[in-house]
């Protein structure tokens, strides 16, 4: 009997190269053409070869599919397909499964030629039953070898075709996505997947013994969706924004954004240069937006770091540039392939002297996309870069969202080689905004020499101390004009109470879901999320003077209040919390962690209940 569920929460996790992530990928993309609501997360180890069969070696994807718009990774698992039994530990060890998690579990490991294998096989079945998990140990290689002597590369096709009939997906469009993964390697290879697809689906059918049906969103049939990550949705924005040059070197979680640029941007037009350093890219990048076509240049943090004094010319020089920083863990390599929002305080302060630049953050996969739009045309309006911050969770994840339907007003307008007005400086800064045309390289008139030292509005190299405080002045005027066309950010819940929550970037969904789950336990908690960082969005210090607490979530170092020899002098605060503190001179508190994982709702909302039983005294 097949029954109905408003979601469910998948895991496949496996050694490197079995093809997990491919089969998760094909099963979410399945899922969100079928109407559900789907959030994916990779699941990817630290090293690039790490040990087989070994926790610290666990590849994989979680895929959260529901009957509703799906924001987050969600909690504890409900079911896991497992191709070894030591990837299991590491999941288990991050609390990514509960008592009663179903584990389909590889057992090719029982009749291994190494007795060492069989016994840790044996040992950790018996553990894993003992704290709960339901274990079902399925032959995959076993089956898997009737249609390939090659089994361990055909395998995640026979997961993908269990996973199809045990949630009750639409074969017809699970063979499509298959066609469409294995394309470009023949249909003797796409055969053979299918086969393998279907053999899965049959034993699932013939040995599992349960079935479950997640309708699709009510409102799914009324929209045009398409199905991306944030990386792509970055390249749409690019292409989307007229963009014609994305300058970049290859850094883990941001090269899949080159990748897809790489398959399509010549199609629209457009150019990737894979410099040869993060320096070179970001330079590349500001030469050509000197030129007259703005740039956009992606990294991660440690991009960032080397793009820095570049970054701080684009600044006292007054070029558009947009800069996307897809955020990993650090510092150093750090974390290279897991998320953190570790950037916002490099992103606002890391050049040397004063440099003034927009940093917006999307919270969503779909405003990855539109915020690229929007950085183009900031970068233009206000000769400035602009940082976009992104990061891994939101780099990786895979959710449906409307097709956008591109308008004029997006693309970038061309360039403007009529004379330039005679007698206009290149840096005829307003008084009010601190705004000024810009020349473009061939306007007849429009000449000017570039220079990253201190200027005049001519442009000439000036060490007097009035106009360095002029220049300085100016540039920073332009975030105040900006400022005064942002919106106050919404609040989600009512605009008093016990606690708000601040957050920024891809902890939206997370927080969201916890803060509804204590209102409505009567708690009286709400929340805003940030997207414009710097400036920072109208209205704040009200909105937060109308709640007895404040805090930010985020997924970056902070002190813990209670910590060993932490005081008040002393403590060190998460990122946007040090902002919020400085800029509106209340007290904001912080919760945060570095666990390399996306924030999950469920540490959020314990959090939550803590808080607002202290203030009550009943802890």
């Amino acid at each position: 009997m097949t029954k109905t569920l408003h979601e469910h929460i998948v895991e496949i996790v496996s050694d490197s190269g079995e093809g997990a992530q491919k089969a998760g990928q094909t099963f979410g993309y399945i899922s969100a053409k079928m109407g559900n609501g789907v959030w994916t997360v990779e699941i990817i180890p630290a090293e690039i070869k790490p040990p087989a069969r070994s926790p610290a070696g666990a590849s994989g994807i979680r895929i959260r599919i529901g009957d509703h718009y799906i924001t987050n990774m969600g909690d504890a698992a409900d079911i896991v397909v497992a191709l070894n039994e030591q990837v299991l530990y590491s999941r288990i060890a991050t609390h990514a499964y509960k008592p009663g998690t179903v584990i389909l579990l590889e057992n090719k490991w029982l009749t291994d030629t190494n007795p060492e294998i069989i016994k840790q096989y044996q040992s950790a079945v018996a553990e894993f039953r003992e704290n709960g998990l339901i274990i079902h140990e399925i032959p995959m290689e076993q089956e898997c070898l009737k249609l390939t002597p090659r089994p361990r590369l055909g395998k995640n096709m026979f997961v993908l075709g269990m996973l199809c009939h045990i949630y009750s997906r639409d074969v017809d469009k699970a063979r499509h996505e298959i066609e469409l993964t294995f394309a470009k390697k023949g249909e003797k290879v796409i055969d053979l997947n299918k086969q393998l697809f279907q053999a899965g689906y049959e034993y699932a059918k013939n040995n599992v013994d349960f079935q479950y049906e997640i309708p699709p969103r009510p409102d799914h049939s009324k929209q045009r969706l398409i199905v991306t990550n944030g990386n792509q949705a970055i390249g749409l924005g690019v292409m989307l924004a007229g963009m014609e040059i994305v300058s970049m070197y290859p850094i883990t979680p941001a090269t899949s954004a080159s990748h897809y640029l790489a398959d399509a941007f010549h199609k629209v037009g457009g150019f990737v240069h894979q410099a040869e350093d993060e320096i070179a890219a970001v330079g590349f990048a500001i030469g050509s937006s000197y030129a007259g076509k703005t740039a956009c240049t992606i990294t991660s943090g440690p991009g960032l770091a080397l793009k820095t004094e570049f970054i701080g010319l684009a600044v006292m020089a007054e070029i558009p540039l947009v800069i996307v920083v897809v955020q990993r863990g650090g510092p150093a390599t750090g974390l290279p392939t897991k998320v953190e929002q570790g950037d916002l305080l490099a992103s606002l302060y890391g050049e040397p002297g004063d440099a003034p630049k927009i940093v917006i953050a999307p919270a969503t996969i779909e405003e990855c996309l539109h915020f690229v739009i929007m950085a183009r045309k900031l970068a233009e309006t206000f000769r400035s870069p602009v940082i976009v911050l992104s990061d891994a969770n939101l780099a990786t994840g895979v959710q449906p969202y409307p097709r956008p339907d591109p308008k004029p007003e997006w693309l970038a307008a061309p360039i403007d080689q009529s004379a330039w007005e005679k007698g206009v400086p290149p840096y005829n800064w307003d008084e009010k905004t601190g705004l000024s045309p810009r020349p473009i390289v061939g306007q007849p008139g429009g000449e000017y020499v570039l220079t990253g030292l201190a200027h005049t509005i001519e442009s000439k190299v000036a060490y007097d101390r009035d106009s360095n405080q002029r220049g300085c002045t100016m540039r920073s005027r332009k975030l105040a004009a900006l400022s005064t066309t942002l919106k106050v950010p919404e609040i989600h819940g009512d605009d008093t109470g016990d606690l708000l929550i601040i957050g920024w970037g891809s902890t939206l969904g997370a927080i969201t879901e916890a803060v509804d789950k204590a209102r409505k336990q009567g708690h009286k908690v709400s929340s805003i999320h940030l997207r414009f960082l710097s400036p920072l969005e109208p209205g704040l210090t009200e909105i937060c003077s109308k709640f007895k607490q404040v805090m930010t979530i985020e997924i970056n170092y902070s002190d813990a209040a209670d910590a060993p020899l932490i005081n008040t002098y002393n403590r060190r605060y998460s990122q946007l919390a040090i902002i919020l503190r400085s800029q509106l001179l209340i007290d904001v508190d912080c919760w945060s962690n570095v666990y390399g994982q996306p924030m999950q709702p469920g540490l959020i909302y314990n959090e939550i209940i803590r808080r607002v039983n202290t203030q009550k005294g009943e802890v």
